[in-house]
């Protein structure tokens, strides 16, 4: 598997940290400094551009799926069941690593809805944290994991590789091909990663993950 060159200065996200950690007043004038809020980390990293698409992750889902109901599409959304129903994610969201089956569905733009075959990525364990990787195809998303403020979200952070490139380019270095997107666990053995407001100009993409069954050694 490809490795990922995913450039993080230790400098920037503890100067994220550093920055938003909130300070408490106490009774006889003490002062003490709290815990930095989870959720400071990655958005110390993330474009403006990103943080904006998630922040309005609801946005996206509402306008994807008005899209694909508005073209007859209400079928094929019935069979795909929590993959695109908007509140369907669980507590304990951390995936375990290993071997994934992953697919692809894009909700919004031309098409409005559209399901793509099987692939395989890989969620690897990088650090204190966990890296997802597309493994085939001629689009390849590749990123980080990062915890977040709210219980039953991580946080992605990646970006695209494209044709036979070994490795996709570091998160901030081509902000055409930066990714942002939202991992959940919507059910046993069942993850969804979700990018909102893609930049192929869909309106959401949901990648269903679910373990291969035979993992490799």
């Amino acid at each position: 598997m490809p490795s990922i060159r995913f450039f993080l200065p230790i400098l920037v996200a503890a100067a994220a940290i550093g920055g938003c950690v909130p300070v408490t007043q106490k009774p006889h004038g003490v002062v003490s400094v709290g815990e930095p809020n989870k959720g400071d980390v990655w958005q110390g990293i993330a474009s403006a551009a990103d943080k904006s698409r998630l922040a309005n992750v609801a946005g996206a889902w509402e306008a994807g799926l008005a899209d694909a109901r508005k073209a007859g599409f209400v079928s094929a959304l019935r069979e795909e069941s929590e993959l695109v129903k908007s509140a369907a994610a669980l507590a304990r969201p951390v995936p375990t690593p290993g071997s994934y089956r992953c697919r692809l569905v894009k909700l919004g733009g031309k098409p409005a809805f559209e399901k793509f075959k099987p692939f395989f990525c890989y969620v690897e364990v990088d650090g204190e944290l966990l890296t997802i990787v597309k493994q085939t195809g001629s689009q390849r998303p590749a990123g980080r994991l990062w915890e977040d403020d709210d219980p039953k979200r991580l946080i992605f952070l990646g970006s695209l590789a494209l044709g036979d490139e070994e490795a996709p380019l570091a998160y901030g270095d081509n902000p055409k091909r930066d990714m942002a997107g939202i991992l959940e666990r919507t059910g046993p053995f069942r993850w969804r990663l979700v990018i909102p407001w893609p930049q192929d100009g869909s309106k959401l993409h949901a990648y269903e993950l679910t373990p291969v069954a035979d993992q490799p050694q």
